[in-house]
């Protein structure tokens, strides 16, 4: 009897941590949103993020924006193309909870060139 009830219940909380666990491409989401609501992206944009800019608190992230070459115009931001790119990000994130792994990845990727080297 005692069993039965313990392995019910770890059924049970296995069926319940299942979901919670997040996906590679939800990681990358939440990434590049918190990017898209960084002040460098405000900056572009000139407008601020709802609740204030924040940072992407990346252990990579630079200090100060790449020093671009004229060939580097196609990564150069633009406010269309950060707008642009939060739509791409609403779009991967439920592409992500209906389990379109790939669609996810290929929404984001397009998403990451909108949005440019954002200072």
């Amino acid at each position: 009897m005692k069993l039965r009830l313990a392995l019910a219940l770890a059924a049970v909380s296995a069926a319940t941590v299942g979901p919670a666990l997040a996906t590679p491409c939800a990681d990358e989401v939440s990434t590049l949103e918190r990017r898209l609501n960084s002040s460098g992206a405000a900056e572009v944009t000139g407008t601020t993020p709802p609740g204030g800019t924040t940072s992407s608190n990346s252990p990579k992230a630079l200090a100060t924006p790449p020093k671009l070459t004229p060939g580097d115009k196609d990564v150069k931001p633009t406010a269309s193309g950060v707008e642009e790119a939060k739509k791409l990000v609403a779009q991967a994130r439920e592409e992500d909870k209906a389990g379109k792994a790939e669609e996810c990845r290929q929404t984001i990727m397009k998403a990451k060139e909108k949005a440019g080297a954002l200072p």
